[in-house]
Parts: structure tokens; C-alpha cells; sequence
């Protein structure tokens, strides 16, 4: 068997010519349109895309306990196309057309008022796009979003062609962590809510072992040393979505600041990345077709490297 790739390593879908016409044909013909380009495109992708697709039918086994069919993965490929041509809409045209609830928007608003900033922690799951609608009814609240432009390029420079002051509002994570860090303190001093994702570790990032879905998988501890090192109330949020036009957006408080004790560093990530992962299962059973981790999520998390984790530790502080 080959050896599994890092997530970093997979080529990005399609090529930006690609991009760029499924975009216009999307924007030209409308989201009715669009939606009929879904079909070919995912069975497209499904038969080109070995990878993703091992990826899939090992994923989906975890979930359901037993091997998928082969129409329960294009289900899958389906929805990750759906969320991502919704992308195009929700940036060129914000909530028009779609149907989004709010759940736990009143603990949300009660921390955006307080002034201090708020770190919003997602996953690869439906669309985390779906949190520009907040912004579009909360127009006050500033949402800055930690983003690797690096990873699809072409994707988004395209999509921040159709918003740019959303891609200008990104904070870059390829830039690495210190910027990171100190884009988003600034960004909390001013009162704003910073959002990001957190299933997902770069190939030289800090990772640890967590149990997700019944075997022991590597999850990026540098989200949690972020929280540790802006000391803002953190919230778990989801942009679950529903089919059709429909979105969910859930917002779940999930500490009034991250305290990480120099002496006992190692379990209090345990313990922050273990709930993090309940809850992370938890969705993840509720919308199985919903995640959107395209590589062997569960393969072993490389060795600790000491310059690595005291760099992560320097970056934090």
C-alpha cells in the first residue's frame, strides 16, 4: 500500500480555468442553474479522485460501521460540491436564496458585547462561508477569519475576486503562527470575532492524539494555544449544511477563556482537544455528509518535534 498523503500534498480541485467557469456559468445561469452542474462535476471528480475517494469510503465505514455503497460516497462528494458552489453565492450575493437559522445566537451576542474579542472554533463541516450571514445581519460585529490562502490558491483568489472586502478581512495562517497570533489579538482588542478551523493540522504543526470515531486520529493543538494566548470567551460554531437552500449555524459556548498551565501542558490539551472532539463527533453523526476531510484523517500524527512545539510555544506567548 502506498503511503498516505498529507492533506497539504493533494492537489487543489480542478485548475483555475476550471474554476473560473464553473464561477461565471454559476453567477450567468443562477444557483437553479448551477445546481444541475453539480452532477457531472461530482461524478467527474468521484471517478478522477482515487485518493479522496479512499478517503470517503474510509470515513463513511467509521461513521456507519459497516463499508458505504458507492451512491452513500457521491452523496457525500455531492454535498462538499454543493456547500462549495453555495460559496460563490453566499460572497456575490449574501443570504438571498438561502434559508440560514441561528442557534445560540444570544450567548454569541452577549460575548460580541462585552468588547473583548470573540475565537469562534469550527471544522471542515458544510460551510463555514455560511458565518458571513452573521456578519451581514450583525454588520458591527467584524469577523476576521484564519485562513490558508496556500492551500487552494486558485480558489480563492477567485472567490476574493467576488468579495474583496471579505478576502481582505482573512487572516493568512500561511504566513505562520506569530502573525497569526498577533493579527488576531489586534482583531480581538477591537472587539471582533476571529473564526477558525480546527480538524485539520499543517504538515509541520503540533499535533496530538485524540479518539474520534472510535480510533485514536491527530488533531493541531496551535487553535488551542491561540485561545490560551488571546484569552477571549471561546465558542464552538457549525455551518451544518441542511440540503437544498438550507444551512444551519450553531454557536456553542465552550470556555469563558483557555487556561493552559505551563507545568501540565500536555493533558490540558488532552482535555480541550477531547471535548472538542465530542462535540466534533457528535455533528459529525447527526450529518454524516456534512465533513469534508478528503485525506486518511487517522493516520498516525508524526513524531514530536521538540523545535517545532517550542516554536508553537514562542508563537502563543
Amino acid at each position: 500500500m502506498s503511503e498516505a498523503l498529507h492533506w497539504r500534498q493533494q492537489r487543489e480541485g480542478g485548475g483555475r480555468f476550471a474554476i473560473w467557469l464553473i464561477r461565471t456559468l454559476a453567477l450567468l445561469g443562477g444557483r437553479r442553474f448551477g445546481r444541475l452542474l453539480l452532477y457531472p462535476v461530482t461524478l467527474y471528480f468521484f471517478l478522477r479522485r482515487g485518493t479522496e475517494r479512499r478517503a470517503s469510503r474510509q470515513y463513511l465505514a467509521r461513521v456507519f460501521g459497516r463499508p458505504p455503497g458507492v451512491g452513500e460516497m457521491l452523496r457525500q462528494f455531492h454535498a462538499f460540491a454543493a456547500t462549495s458552489l453555495d460559496r460563490i453565492y453566499l460572497l456575490a450575493h449574501g443570504e438571498r436564496g438561502f434559508r440560514i437559522e441561528i442557534e445560540g445566537l444570544p450567548e454569541l451576542e452577549r460575548r460580541i458585547a462585552e468588547g473583548r474579542g470573540v475565537l469562534l472554533v469550527g471544522s471542515h463541516q458544510g460551510s463555514f462561508e455560511a458565518l458571513r450571514a452573521l456578519s451581514a445581519r450583525r454588520p458591527d460585529a467584524t469577523l476576521r477569519v484564519v485562513l490558508d490562502k496556500g492551500k487552494t490558491p486558485a480558489m480563492t483568489e477567485l472567490l476574493e475576486e467576488l468579495a474583496p472586502d471579505v478576502g481582505a478581512a482573512v487572516i493568512d495562517a500561511s504566513q505562520g503562527g506569530a502573525s497569526v497570533v498577533l493579527a488576531a489579538a489586534e482583531a480581538c482588542r477591537q472587539g471582533a470575532m476571529v473564526a477558525l478551523l480546527a480538524d485539520r493540522a499543517g504538515e509541520q504543526e503540533a499535533q496530538r492524539t485524540v479518539e474520534f470515531l472510535g480510533a485514536p486520529a491527530p488533531l493541531p493543538v496551535g487553535p488551542w494555544l491561540l485561545a490560551n494566548a488571546l484569552q477571549v470567551p471561546v465558542l464552538l460554531c457549525f455551518g451544518l449544511y441542511l440540503g437544498g437552500n438550507r444551512y444551519r449555524l450553531v454557536f456553542e459556548p465552550f470556555a469563558e477563556r483557555v487556561a493552559i498551565p505551563r507545568d501540565s501542558r500536555g493533558p490540558a490539551l488532552d482535555a480541550l482537544l477531547a471535548r472538542y472532539a465530542a462535540r466534533l463527533e457528535h455533528y459529525v453523526r447527526a450529518l454524516p455528509y456534512n465533513w469534508f476531510n478528503f485525506h486518511d484523517f487517522w493516520q498516525p500524527a508524526p513524531a514530536a518535534d521538540t523545535g517545532a512545539h517550542a516554536a508553537h510555544r514562542r508563537d502563543a506567548e
